[in-house]
């Protein structure tokens, strides 16, 4: 700890110019001290441009100060060299591998504490104290202990090379400025010393300037960072908290809209289940009096039959209860429709506050922008952007289907074509699917004629053999279903029927949107009319599909312009 205290005193009692102990201190206006050849040999060199500066703090003097020697600084420097001898411990001193040995030490040399770059030669403390106290020594130049001190010296005159060639950019001696460079721009080498060190000084300023702005950018950056993740943090927590409080309302509406459903079918259920008991009570009664009509139509004695008869006629007096009226099995459509509606207009909602974030800058340019969703097409003209070729696939068509116009036209006709057997082909339902697979934005437009068409799409993977509901558009999780009557529209899915409301039109729009999970069907005059419109997540590329109920009917899928 003792060795570690005397080296901070060392350093703090160090020239800024040589880096070495202070010789002959003095102190410039500033308050920085130097030794007084270091600080005169710079401002020398700053005598032309007559601004003279502090080479630590860089302040500016427009006249030359007078330097005046500092006695405390000055002894304080040589109490730190007894000081520096006594400290060292003996075992310490002797030179190991790695270590500058003194070059005027005998036998076990000691290290060296300084190279002279005059007499090129190491020191040890003892050996360099008349540098420190002879007046030609004290002018040296020294340094740490370095091996490279022959590096200095001229390998062809055995000189110390204390010129720089300009013209060759090398280290000379004095002998090989008037020989070998003759007649190049020479300087010393102090002097070139000094020219470069203001080069280095400069590019050092330089970087450190942008070190400071490098490192402003990346304090306002962390800033940013901190306020990014801040605000995700409060968007999460409170977008979190808004949909619990909507899943908690929306269960809420779910157990309501399920306890009314139970409490009607309950009442509806009750009514029927009256009107059953009493339909069997009048058809009891009713199997009685035809029983005893029965007995007496059957009496053989017509004097008896002629008495019993009047009896009889009073059983067909009786009241009887008029006809029950079957309502149409619509029971709970409108609950269903309703439902949908507010699942229809909820996505809506969503879809607006997903567009409208996503149209939000986030204010960091670093980021890469990402590309903004197009929106819904609104008009006809830019759902024909999208139009797609559909052509049907012969493999796929049931054996009632006859396909024309370039596989673009099928027509349910009552007799049956020869087909060869395939795979892919629908066997019992009267379907047929496009050859295309549909991914992406896609539009398409199906010309209907007769009544009991489907416009559908479907997954490829559809089951095709057999009579099961598997196969069927419209009744499994696998196809999507619009069927069209004359008189009206119905939407089916997995076997779930919705009604659909909208003006009739022979033609049917269909627009897929493959990644947002969008599929919508529209009736198509002069004007485009919404029917229905699905919000899903589709697993497959899709295909169109086409299903018949009646005789007759045909369906074209249009190519529209």
């Amino acid at each position: 700890m003792a060795q570690k205290g005397v080296q901070l005193d060392r350093d703090t009692f160090s020239c800024a110019i040589c880096l070495d102990l202070l010789k002959d201190p003095v102190t410039v206006p500033c308050g920085h001290s130097y030794c007084k050849e270091c600080i005169k040999t710079q401002w020398d060199r700053e005598d032309e441009k007559r601004v003279y500066s502090c080479p630590q703090c860089r302040k500016t003097f427009r006249q030359r100060p007078v330097l005046q020697k500092s006695t405390m600084l000055a002894d304080l420097v040589e109490e730190l060299k007894k000081t520096e001898l006594q400290a060292a411990p003996a075992d310490h001193c002797y030179a190991g591998p790695g270590d500058v040995s003194c070059d005027v030490c005998t036998g076990r040399k000691l290290k060296a504490c300084k190279s002279c770059l005059h007499c090129l030669a190491s020191y040890c403390d003892s050996h360099l104290q008349p540098h420190y106290e002879v007046a030609p020594l004290k002018k040296h130049k020294l340094m740490e202990p370095s091996k490279n001190l022959q590096e200095n010296l001229c390998s062809r005159h055995d000189e110390v090379m204390k010129m720089f060639c300009l013209t060759d950019q090398q280290s000379i001696c004095y002998l090989c400025s008037v020989e070998q460079h003759k007649g190049h721009h020479t300087v010393s080498a102090a002097a070139e010393r000094t020219e470069k060190q203001r080069e280095l000084e400069g590019r050092r300023q330089n970087i450190q300037h942008r070190i400071r702005f490098r490192e402003k950018d990346a304090k306002l950056l962390q800033r940013e960072l901190e306020a990014i993740n801040d605000s995700a943090d409060k968007a999460v927590e409170h977008s979190e908290k808004m949909f619990t409080e909507l899943m908690r309302l929306m269960e809420k509406r779910r157990s309501d809209v399920k306890q009314q459903v139970r409490s009607q079918q309950r009442t509806e259920v009750s009514q029927v289940k009256k009107l059953q008991e009493k339909l069997k009570l009048e058809i009891t009664e009713l199997k009685r009096k035809d029983a005893e009509l029965q007995k007496v139509s059957l009496t053989q004695d017509h004097n008896q039959f002629l008495h019993d008869y009047p009896s009889v006629l009073s059983l067909n007096e009786s009241t009887h209860s008029s006809s029950t009226k079957i309502r149409p099995q619509k029971y709970f459509e409108g609950v269903t429709a309703a439902v949908s509606e507010i699942r229809h207009k909820l996505h809506d909602v969503l879809r607006e506050n997903s567009s409208r974030r996503s149209k939000t800058p986030t204010g960091v340019d670093v980021f890469l922008s990402q590309p903004k969703p197009e929106p819904d097409p609104k008009t006809r003209a830019e759902f024909l952007k999208y139009s797609r070729d559909i052509t049907l696939g012969p493999n796929t068509a049931n054996k009632r289907l006859l396909l024309s116009e370039g596989n673009r036209r099928v027509t349910f006709t009552n007799q049956r074509r020869f087909h060869s057997f395939h795979p892919d082909r629908f066997t019992v339902w009267r379907q047929v699917l496009s050859t295309e697979s549909l991914t992406g934005r896609c539009y398409w437009e199906v010309e209907r004629r007769g009544r009991g068409v489907s416009v559908a799409v479907s997954y490829k993977s559809i089951s095709r053999a057999g009579s099961s509901e598997e196969c069927l558009f419209g009744y499994n999780d696998k196809s999507w279903a619009l069927e069209c009557d004359n008189s009206r529209y119905n939407f089916r899915y997995n076997k779930v029927l919705t009604p659909v409301s909208g003006p009739q039109s022979s033609r049917v729009g269909v627009y897929l949107d493959h990644q947002a999970g969008i599929l919508s069907f529209y009736s198509v005059s002069k004007a485009m009319t919404l029917l229905h419109r699905v919000q899903t997540t589709f697993t497959q590329p899709l295909h169109a599909g086409i299903k018949f109920y009646t005789f007759g009917s045909t369906a074209e899928f249009i190519k529209v312009k």
